[in-house]
């Protein structure tokens, strides 16, 4: 459920999102500082839907649980007739659909050629990020990547405990930036992490960080797809068709205005600098009968 931008708090705080070296979308080199990023990002308005800016997470709209075959996250062929009564209230990424929480700000990340490669919800508490992944038809993929995101951040300098959460494992890390909560859920060929990042102690079980990111999964869709794919590659993000050019126009400005901007460069390095002649040495004054100096006897 995502409304009318609102203006995010500042986050003051650094974000640094890890990932399993064997995922195609890495996140070691990512370093956030509050709402800027190293990339490219935008933030999204997304005018068409309206929310209530006071309500809670209570108030997403919700599957109801008993007319689908399981509880959230959800396979989509098993939902699919039943969001019509929500969809004008989620945000469909192709791969991921995804209720949003009232106040949100939707943050999109994108590659140097314009392609999204990372959609953020930013709340007053933190940053969610959820992305789907390959797997396997039967369960277990989690659990691996899990163990070798423990060890990555380990290696990293943070301080990482395994905790139980309403799906099972979840990992809560502790870096000098940020505190982390990577959630992972496993489905039918498809793998589903949410990553909570916020300040110190806003990852803990049971703050309004965590909360809301249950809340989002609970809620969230999984569109898998029948192309073959390899285990741990992401499903692809697509942005809804008004966000897409809103977003590309943004980012065709930026490039026009680095480009611009590099031309100012090179054009300052290739005009000379201004030549002053050496100043020379000045003779002293001659007469007609020698120098001032020889006909006052000093040479």
């Amino acid at each position: 459920m995502f409304g009318k931008k609102k203006k995010s708090a500042d986050l003051d705080y650094d974000e640094t999102y890890y990932d399993d070296e064997s995922y195609a979308a890495e996140y070691d080199d990512a370093a956030y500082e509050g709402d800027s990023y190293d990339g490219v990002d935008y933030d999204a308005d997304y005018d068409d839907l309206d929310i209530d800016e006071d309500a809670d997470t209570a108030d997403i709209p919700t599957i109801d649980p008993a007319d689908a075959k399981k509880a959230g996250p959800y396979d989509f062929d098993d939902v699919a007739e039943l969001l019509t009564d929500v969809n004008d209230q989620r945000l469909d990424l192709g791969s991921v659909i995804l209720p949003v929480p009232p106040g949100g700000q939707l943050q999109v990340e994108m590659t140097p050629d314009g392609t999204p490669q990372a959609v953020h919800l930013a709340t007053d508490h933190g940053r969610l990020t959820v992305a789907a992944y390959a797997a396997p038809k039967s369960p277990g993929q989690w659990r691996t990547v899990a163990a070798d995101l423990a060890e990555s951040l380990r290696k990293d300098g943070a301080r990482v405990a395994v905790e139980s959460g309403p799906w099972g494992r979840e990992l809560l890390a502790v870096t000098e930036g940020a505190d982390l909560r990577f959630i992972g859920i496993d489905g039918y060929r498809w793998m589903v992490r949410l990553v909570a990042a916020g300040p110190s102690g806003s990852a803990d079980d049971g703050t309004p960080l965590i909360a809301a990111a249950r809340a989002i999964l609970r809620e969230t869709v999984i569109r898998r797809g029948t192309d073959p794919l390899p285990v741990r590659d992401p499903l692809p993000v697509v942005l809804p068709p008004q966000l897409a050019e809103q977003l590309a126009a943004a980012h065709q400005a930026q490039v026009e205005a680095q480009q611009q901007q590099l031309a100012a460069q090179a054009a300052a390095q290739a005009t000379p600098a201004s030549v002053i002649p050496p100043r020379m040495p000045q003779e002293p004054r001659r007469g007609a009968d020698g120098s001032a100096m020889q006909q006052l006897g000093l040479t």
